[in-house]
């Protein structure tokens, strides 16, 4: 039998195999929130604190990590709560209309969301002026959201 005739015959197999077991479909990873860390314990902790992979959950196309069940369980009931704004951009950047990565270790809550930040400086000029900082990140969010970080 020719390679090609082989090959063919292979396929044939596979496509056969793969639609009695339903689509095959490329999984995609998503990308791990906040570095692994617990975006409740900033609330309930005051600290940054890592999660672990035992309690993952993901939410609009982000794993979370959490340092336990409660807390994942917390998440649950009310993600928009406890997530941080920007899927977790850094939040002056992002109100200056640039997506950055954010170093999860540099935060603060204001108006009881969770903002975070690329540097100290930066968590440093958004509270200065939180609110207006805020509404800029926001409008900016949103052509921003779909965009790889710098």
């Amino acid at each position: 039998m020719s390679t090609r005739r082989r090959f063919m015959k292979v396929m044939a197999s596979a496509a056969v195999v793969g639609s009695a077991a339903g689509p095959i479909r490329a999984v995609a990873q998503e990308r791990l929130g906040l570095k692994g860390y617990d975006p409740v314990a900033y609330f309930t902790l005051s600290t940054p604190t890592p999660g672990v992979a035992e309690y993952e959950f993901v939410w609009d196309g982000v794993r979370y990590r959490f340092a336990n069940a409660q807390h994942r369980e917390m998440f649950k009931a009310n993600p928009e709560k406890y997530a941080p704004q920007f899927g977790g951009s850094c939040a002056m950047n992002m109100s200056a209309g640039v997506r950055r990565e954010s170093n999860p270790t540099i935060w603060l809550i204001s108006n009881g969301n969770l903002y975070v930040f690329a540097g100290t400086g930066g968590v440093e000029r958004f509270r200065q002026e939180a609110e207006a900082n805020a509404v800029k990140a926001t409008a900016n969010w949103k052509s921003l959201r779909n965009t790889p970080s710098q």
